[in-house]
């Protein structure tokens, strides 16, 4: 096959749908080179996802793109975040010039750009906007969710969209392939009769096609730009050096009920993990209260079970708690009274927010029942551990020996999802490149025909 064939069989397979975005000069948004970059790319696309970690910028990049489309096309833009991230993200707009109107309901939306939970979807009339933006959008990462297919259906006649997550797809690669539907580039399901192959039986496994993984990465990055750091971008990346991470686990022992055999021993599946933390509950929250009320920094303290969270609030001085039975307005005080020192040791899951919100502010926190979701973990640490933290952040795990080893568990699926996200940027890095700064690795094309030249050098002597 020769290269023309070759480029013209590639671009039939990305079937990338023609570019309707905006290729206008950006405002002064105080956007960093990378983010700038990924800005004026995602407009240009249109439809664009940014797989930047955390910490990289994208509640800017998001407002930077929802300014300038509806400043270009005169339509209004509908920003949808977690629980407690619309208000953070407004007052960023007005630290740049964006006004963004935090919005409840469908009576409180403004011409221009507008920002609402998630869970309040279903009171706007989504026709009524050009642009979308779905912060944190690993939301959509299951493709049977409810979520996924209300947003699918509210959104799909959308001209102008954008996802922004540092975590597309936690558990495999199939999961990019809901982002994928969500922008309207192709489904999920011919995304994978494209290029994925199913294990057959009753499984759920499918595995990337080897002559198709080349073409399958360029897909990716014609419409999702994954960055780790503004190095990838080829820029100075010193300023989001972070400082030191230091997680320390707790063990906490249990008396041991003969009922259950003569010998302790360790869970080996998720309901035996569930027994044990709850049969050690009283003692994982007790030595959890005794480092916290001895330390009068800011805590964030995380639980897994409800019944964590209330013997957590009634064992540390002034704890509040956000529960997932409380009233979103309630939530939302909470969280901003954290934010800014009124409250100094908030509880709650990962769940409820552990995603979008930003706490450099605190450098303190303690898991007491880890959930198994290595993203809910990853992302809970990282709303303190993230630029602008000037203190080395104290990860406390708490968790009973019948649980087993819970930060080695923690650090092995840490492994796997930094050697997912690793290969997917290796993948994708000079097709992004190319695309969203015009740069691609330099490098010889490759001819069999050609004759190999043996330099003269090697024959003297």
């Amino acid at each position: 096959m020769t290269t023309a064939n070759y480029d013209a069989f590639v671009q039939a397979k990305l079937g990338a749908s023609a570019c309707a975005g905006i290729d206008a000069p950006l405002r002064e948004y105080q956007l960093f080179p990378h983010q700038r970059d990924l800005t004026a790319w995602a407009l240009r696309r249109g439809r664009a996802a940014i797989f930047a970690d955390t910490g990289l910028g994208k509640s800017r990049m998001q407002l930077a793109w929802a300014d300038t489309v509806h400043r270009q096309t005169g339509l209004d833009v509908l920003i949808l975040a977690p629980l407690a991230v619309a208000e953070q993200t407004a007052a960023e707009g007005a630290s740049i010039g964006v006004a963004v109107t935090h919005a409840r309901d469908a009576g409180e939306v403004r011409a221009g750009i507008n920002i609402t939970n998630y869970d309040r979807l279903h009171r706007f009339d989504a026709s009524r906007f050009g642009g979308v933006v779905l912060d944190e959008s690993s939301i959509i990462k299951h493709h049977a969710a409810k979520t996924l297919q209300t947003l699918l259906e509210s959104f799909a006649a959308t001209p102008y969209k954008l996802c922004a997550t540092a975590t597309p797809a936690p558990n495999d690669w199939t999961e990019l392939g809901n982002h994928a539907e969500f922008l309207g580039v192709r489904s999920r399901a011919e995304m994978l009769a494209e290029f994925f192959v199913h294990d057959g039986g009753e499984t759920q496994t499918w595995r990337l096609k080897g002559h198709a993984r080349q073409v399958f990465w360029r897909w990716i990055a014609s419409w999702g730009a994954m960055l780790r750091s503004p190095a990838d971008l080829g820029y100075d990346a010193s300023a989001y050096d972070l400082p030191p991470l230091q997680v320390q686990e707790h063990l906490v022992e249990t008396e041991h009920d003969p009922a259950h055999g003569l010998f302790a021993m360790e869970a080996q599946t998720l309901m035996d993990r569930r027994k044990a933390r709850r049969s050690s509950l009283v003692e994982r929250v007790r030595a959890c209260a005794q480092i916290v009320n001895a330390d009068r920094q800011p805590w964030v303290v995380w639980c897994d079970l409800n019944a964590e969270g209330d013997a957590l609030t009634a064992a540390i001085d002034g704890a509040v708690q956000i529960a997932g039975a409380d009233d979103v307005a309630i939530k939302e005080r909470r969280l901003h009274d954290f934010a800014h020192g009124a409250i100094r040791v908030l509880i709650s899951k990962p769940s409820i927010c552990g995603f979008g919100l930003n706490w450099q502010h605190c450098a303190r926190m303690a898991f007491v029942g880890v959930t198994d979701s290595f993203e809910a973990y990853y992302q809970a640490v990282r709303r303190c551990w993230r630029f602008g933290q000037q203190r080395p952040v104290e990860v406390h795990v708490f968790a009973s020996q019948q649980e087993g080893a819970v930060v080695a568990n923690l650090r092995r699926k840490e492994a796997d999802a930094k050697a997912m996200a690793d290969a997917m940027a290796a993948e994708t890095l000079d097709a992004v490149r190319e695309s969203v700064v015009g740069r691609r690795r330099d490098t010889n094309p490759y001819d069999a025909d050609r004759a190999i030249v043996v330099p003269d050098f090697l024959f003297a002597a």
